[in-house]
């Protein structure tokens, strides 16, 4: 199973271009790459949702991304659909004829149904499965049938700025169409679970789980024992909404009995293990809850659970049991006796899965590569360019001059954020050391010794120039999460004389800044309420040198960085990964984003940017891994620069077009990635009192071992006591396990953008 699994989760290698212009269509069902054909034969599953037919007869469960279907008693399972594609949830119609799932088999997540009619003999048969919705970023899951079979209730995942977004429940015809909302998210910056909808078996009223802990905000490792999650009653008729169960322990999956006197749901365990999931009922009429049986598998309460908390489960016909999963068996509880039985079934099957890429990896090689350039930033004459890579700023000429390094500062501090001077003479930067903080220097543009311009240490980005050369804007930060906490009393926008001298703040709060065409104005994003909970929105705000007279020049939602040319004839910004630049008119408020139809607007990243900057006034500049980008939007070619239309002829790829964005995208200038040797550790350490998990053929643990390690290679590893030279240093690890292979990192830390 998990080496199934794994295959199946491999790397899918990107789509091959069909030919120059034009990219060949994605489908999940047939991607690239050489196939395994893995064998399956299985009588146990991971997180199977179940369902029971409405004559009793059939239960239909999904297992590895495909759906499956056995008599109630149990038996071989019978596929019902095969592929890559990952089907799950299903759920059969109140007449047998139809199942409903959720699939990706469209590119996305949505719902689709599969024909299911009784055929001669009884046998089943099928044909093609129909889309009931189709998105593409809202994605609908876990499909509910109302109990006149007309409509079907769905959760529809929510975003804003968090990837970790919150549901809404939505009807959908079975024929489709864009749906319509039913139960919404409280407001658009929620971010706390809701979902998992059925009908009252009436079709009255909507049951559904929704995260009830404190706040808007989701949080991780939540106290189930407090109750995270409850059961809410959504009534159709009055449009009212009340809890059914919460409390400590939690509560999900709500599963209403045929004849509406029950409620089954998931809790975690009010005694002895509170961590334990376990299936309980509420009497609907008497409000009295019982367990039934426990332990079920860990539901996900302190998680996230955008397909669910609890795998779903069905209630028999006549209301006497339930059918669920757990345990890695479909099993069913009787509701007088409390008695447990499995339903056995067994899979017999085969899966596609691509072949995983493997990468040649050199171990320990004595030099290193750099996979990506940040900061990169190209002269006004288009001669050469300064980046950043293992924390030092490089200097070299484009188009394929050899890196060199940018100041004689040695190897003591980090070198970020650099930016040239209008006249190309000169080059700013941030100098940064974790026991000193940070500075401004400048450093002629043909390198070498740099002076600092700052007094103080602080936090310091982004220094610019003015068109004059003689100052120097910048946004200075608090520190105390990933820095130091000191010399964070002053944050904002600062200016400072490149001479050296007095910082002057020109406003408390703001970032990107840089100066206008004459100097001035001073430029800078900050973020402010919108008029909706989606979160800050984003404005491009200029002032007068001594930050009076704020004017908002654009207003985005979603823009990362807003950058006025040195002319002030165009904006560049990047969202969602790429890189636009659109006309800045002289006067007014734009609204931005990679939809704008107000202005012409120029899409130059094909397959994404990071780093947008300006070299001159009509060339934009960016970054993608250790690539170079520019484009002169003075040259692009208007009829396929407009926004608001398509041109016709114009060929679409990678998205591009759908707005009749432009396809006139940036040139690769160059690749800044540089070689240098590798930091090759020297001696002898020994890691002792350790289990060690070898991975060798005979899957060998050593309990008290020993593995000795000179520079950079294991030299032997082996039960102790291991003979070790005179010269080594040991270190005790207690018992702990080794095992090689794994490198697991993950940590949310913002020392400044």
């Amino acid at each position: 199973m998990l080496a199934l699994a794994a295959l199946l989760c491999a790397p899918i290698a990107q789509a091959a271009r069909a030919g120059d212009d034009e990219a060949a269509a994605w489908d999940v069902n047939q991607p690239p790459g050489e196939r395994i054909k893995v064998p399956l034969d299985v009588s146990t599953g991971t997180w199977m949702n179940v369902d029971v037919s409405p004559d009793g007869r059939h239960i239909v469960f999904d297992l590895l991304g495909d759906l499956y279907e056995i008599p109630i008693a149990g038996g071989t399972a019978r596929a019902l659909t095969r592929g890559l594609a990952w089907d799950m949830q299903p759920r059969y119609s109140p007449d047998g004829r139809r199942i409903a799932f959720t699939s990706d088999r469209g590119g996305a997540d949505n719902v689709w149904l599969l024909d299911h009619e009784a055929g001669t003999a009884g046998r089943r048969q099928r044909s093609a499965p129909r889309p009931v919705t189709d998105e593409d970023f809202r994605l609908p899951s876990n499909p509910a049938w109302h109990p006149d079979g007309h409509f079907l209730a769905a959760r529809k995942h929510f975003t804003t700025r968090r990837s970790l977004g919150a549901g809404e429940i939505w009807l959908y015809a079975p024929e489709g169409g864009e749906g319509v909302p039913v139960v919404e998210r409280p407001n658009d910056r929620f971010q706390k679970e809701l979902g998992e909808p059925v009908f009252a078996p009436d079709g009255r009223a909507l049951y559904y789980t929704q995260n009830t802990s404190p706040g808007n905000v989701f949080e991780y490792a939540q106290d189930s024992n407090r109750g995270a999650f409850s059961i809410l009653r959504y009534d159709l008729t009055r449009r009212e909404t009340t809890t059914v169960i919460t409390g400590a322990g939690g509560a999900a999956r709500p599963t209403p009995s045929p004849d509406g006197l029950w409620l089954a749901f998931v809790q975690r365990e009010r005694r002895d293990n509170r961590h334990q999931s376990a299936l309980y009922v509420k009497n609907l009429v008497s409000g009295a809850e019982q367990r039934l049986h426990g332990p079920l598998d860990r539901d996900m309460q302190e998680a996230w659970a955008v397909h669910g908390v609890y795998p779903n489960m069905a209630w028999l016909p006549d209301s006497s049991g339930i059918v669920f999963w757990s345990r890695g068996r479909i099993q069913r509880v009787n509701l007088a006796t409390l008695s447990v039985t499995d339903i056995p079934f067994r899979v017999v099957d085969s899966r596609d899965a691509i072949k995983p890429f493997r990468a040649k990896v050199e171990v320990a090689p004595d030099t290193v590569r750099s996979r990506m350039a940040r900061f990169p930033v190209v002269s006004p004459d288009g001669r050469s360019v300064v980046f950043e890579s293992f924390g030092r700023l490089w200097l070299r000429a484009l188009p394929d001059g050899k890196p060199q390094r940018l100041t004689d500062d040695g190897e003591t501090a980090f070198e970020l954020y650099p930016s040239f001077s209008r006249d190309g003479t000169q080059i700013a930067f941030v100098r940064w050391t974790d026991a000193a903080l940070g500075e401004i220097r400048v450093v002629p543009a043909r390198g070498g010794t740099a002076r600092a311009v700052t007094r103080e240490p602080g936090h310091y980005l982004h220094p610019r120039f003015s068109p004059d050369g003689a100052e120097l804007v910048f946004e200075a930060v608090s520190g105390g999460d990933l820095t130091a906490p000191e010399w964070s009393e002053i944050t904002g926008i600062l200016r400072v004389p490149v001479a050296g001298g007095a910082v002057t703040r020109v406003v408390s709060a703001g970032r990107d800044a840089h100066f206008g065409a004459d100097g001035a104005r001073i430029y800078f994003t900050r973020d402010v309420p919108p008029a909706t909970e989606s979160g800050p929105a984003h404005d491009l705000v200029s002032v007068t040198r001594d930050g009076l007279d704020p004017q908002v020049i654009a207003r985005s939602a979603y823009a990362t960085r807003m950058l006025v040319s040195p002319d002030q004839r165009w904006l560049l910004f990047r969202e969602h990964f790429h890189i636009y630049a659109v006309p800045l008119p002289p006067a007014g408020t734009l609204e931005l984003s990679k939809s704008t139809t107000a202005l012409p607007l120029r899409r130059l990243s094909r397959d994404g940017g990071e780093f947008p900057a300006w070299s001159g006034s009509s060339t934009a500049t960016f970054a993608l891994g250790a690539s170079l980008f520019t484009a002169d939007l003075a040259a692009a070619p208007k009829d396929q620069n407009i926004a608001h239309r398509n041109t016709p002829g114009a060929t679409r790829r990678d998205g591009a077009g759908k707005r009749g964005e432009s396809e006139h995208y940036a040139t690769a200038r160059a690749t800044l990635s540089i070689e240098r040797p590798a930091d090759t550790p020297r001696g002898r350490i020994a890691l002792v009192n350790a289990r060690i998990v070898t991975m060798d053929e005979a899957d060998t643990t050593i309990d008290n071992g020993t593995i000795l390690i000179e520079d950079n290679r294991i030299a032997a590893i082996g039960p102790a006591p291991l003979p070790l030279p005179p010269d080594t240093r040991t270190l005790d690890l207690g018992g702990r396990t080794v095992l090689p292979g794994f490198i697991d990192s993950h940590v949310h830390l913002f020392p400044g953008s």
